[in-house]
């Protein structure tokens, strides 16, 4: 909902874009490409560091390689998924930090959010991970 300036209130943001995150959240979990589509937004993109340079993977090249994938909920994992920290710069951007995992992968995420005419959406993911055994 906008403040008197038209602008959307500052708690109402944060509700939208943990709204946002969730989607994101089940979608990586259930490997469900609609819900990450729902929350990515159709130029994002993906970065990690690889061999110290920068990997850059297009939105549709990742939801390619989750339905290929098992899914963390048919492979009966562990969930947990946490925000850590977000921060609204303004009416349209944010930034998000979350925890999540694909045992054995541990993910740190941070996603840069944009409000669209849609809504807020991700429209860049730079993540790590570690790899824990069991």
């Amino acid at each position: 909902m906008p403040d008197a300036s038209g602008k959307p209130a500052a708690q109402t943001a944060a509700a939208e874009i943990e709204q946002v995150i969730q989607t994101y959240f089940d979608g990586l979990y259930e490997g469900d490409v609609a819900k990450l589509a729902a929350a990515f937004h159709p130029v994002s993109h993906l970065y990690w560091e690889k061999d110290g340079g920068v990997e850059d993977l297009p939105r549709e090249q990742w939801f390619e390689m989750v339905r290929s994938r098992p899914s963390g909920a048919s492979r009966g994992l562990e969930r947990d998924d946490r925000i850590l920290l977000m921060d609204i710069s303004g009416p349209e951007t944010a930034l998000v930090k979350v925890a999540c995992q694909l045992p054995p992968r541990y993910f740190t995420d941070y996603l840069v959010l944009n409000r669209t005419r849609e809504g807020w959406r991700i429209v860049s993911k730079v993540y790590r991970f570690d790899t824990r055994e069991g």
